[in-house]
């Protein structure tokens, strides 16, 4: 438990400064963390970091992270997702020349990870330049909903949600997180005025929201499962690894721009 807390306070030490500055830090993070993402992913996979599927893979999760802008003066490219493109099509001609070793599956699985990190962590930077409040709506909205389910869930907890993948979830937590998030969440924004919606389209995206990263945080279990590990990795002592923090943010934050938020 020390260990835990520790960690949580160097984290947000070094994590709240950041965000509220945004601009070229808040970037740098984000490739950073999406990078170590990529790397958990591979480790999961037990595939070696520097290896050529290692070296596309995370090439494609950074270059959806980089913003629009950075695209205009790369002669030829001219966007992202064609440069994702091209990294998947040498992840496939790596499935000819590998020996056996690494087939159309495994490409496969790299590059949906590549484009679930990615874009998770490129709508983080968007949102953060669409406005601090806004990125902080989708944050607060993850962090409630998780401790709300938890305190609910055990007190109050008796029906597993997905005993297969989460045993320790319950419809009663995972309800009660949601009715935490949307009422605090509501009640901040209204009173703090920083967003242009009214409460009822403010319940509305939380709502959906906080649902989507309890929906986000079963994906990540699922897979851990699959791939028979308890933790994605270890760089957050106490607490696991990027993909285990950041597993609901991923969806969170694209589902706002797909929303309109952004």
């Amino acid at each position: 438990m020390k260990t835990r807390v520790i960690t949580a306070v160097v984290a947000l030490a070094l994590f709240v400064p950041i965000v509220y500055i945004g601009g070229d830090w808040l970037l740098g993070l984000a490739l950073i963390l999406g990078a170590v993402a990529m790397s958990e992913f591979l480790r999961m996979k037990k595939r070696l970091l520097v290896s050529p599927e290692a070296l596309i893979s995370t090439a494609a999760a950074l270059a959806l992270i980089l913003p629009k802008g950075f695209w205009a003066n790369i002669p030829m490219i001219h966007g992202a997702y064609l440069f994702f493109y091209l990294m998947g099509f040498l992840l496939l001609g790596h499935t000819v020349f590998s020996r056996h070793n690494f087939n159309f599956d495994d490409a496969g699985s790299l590059l949906l990870a590549a484009l679930y990190v990615g874009t998770g962590f490129h709508y983080f930077v968007a949102a953060r330049e669409t406005g601090l409040a806004t990125l902080m709506f989708g944050l607060l909205i993850v962090w409630i909903t998780d401790s709300g389910a938890y305190l609910v869930g055990r007190q109050m907890g008796k029906n597993k949600l997905a005993p297969k993948i989460s045993p320790n979830k319950t419809w009663e937590g995972s309800i009660g997180g949601s009715l935490a998030a949307v009422i605090l969440v509501v009640v901040i924004y209204t009173l703090g005025g920083w967003l242009t919606y009214n409460w009822l389209e403010l319940a509305g995206f939380a709502l959906v929201l906080s649902v989507a990263g309890q929906l986000g945080d079963l994906v990540e279990s699922a897979f851990k499962r699959h791939y028979g590990v308890k933790d994605s990795g270890t760089i957050l002592p106490g607490h696991g690894g990027i993909l285990d923090r950041f597993d609901s943010m991923l969806i969170v934050l694209p589902l706002m721009g797909i929303l309109g938020m952004l």
